[in-house]
């Protein structure tokens, strides 16, 4: 049974950081694009960033210098360090694993990020 666990969400100011971890299990974690998307009230789901198996990384603009994420394939989890936080990173942040032969998607049941200003 597959299971992505995030945690590490609450209510910060703007300016502050938080750091998002998400522990996987059930899965094959080195066969997996490991990624953080992020939904906002009345929004599409959308990707924040995502890191391959060797470590290759790719942000969504907006977070581009802010955010950084890294993953520890011995623990099988993945981090998100989340730094000058803004309103506009307020959502619920969904844990994703692709499949890299598949392309089968896993989610988390996702953390909520409060952004206040």
């Amino acid at each position: 049974q597959v299971q992505l666990v995030e945690s590490g969400g609450g209510l910060v100011q703007a300016g502050g950081s938080l750091r998002l971890s998400c522990a996987a299990s059930g899965i094959i974690f080195g066969l997996n694009r490991m990624g953080w998307y992020r939904q906002a009230p009345g929004k599409q789901r959308e990707l924040v960033a995502d890191i391959t198996n060797g470590g290759r990384t790719t942000y969504e603009d907006s977070v581009k210098g802010r955010f950084t994420i890294s993953r520890d394939n011995a623990k099988k989890a993945v981090y998100l360090q989340m730094n000058g936080l803004k309103p506009e990173d307020t959502g619920v942040y969904y844990c994703n694993a692709k499949h890299s032969i598949t392309a089968y998607d896993y989610w988390g049941q996702g953390t909520q990020v409060t952004v206040s200003s």
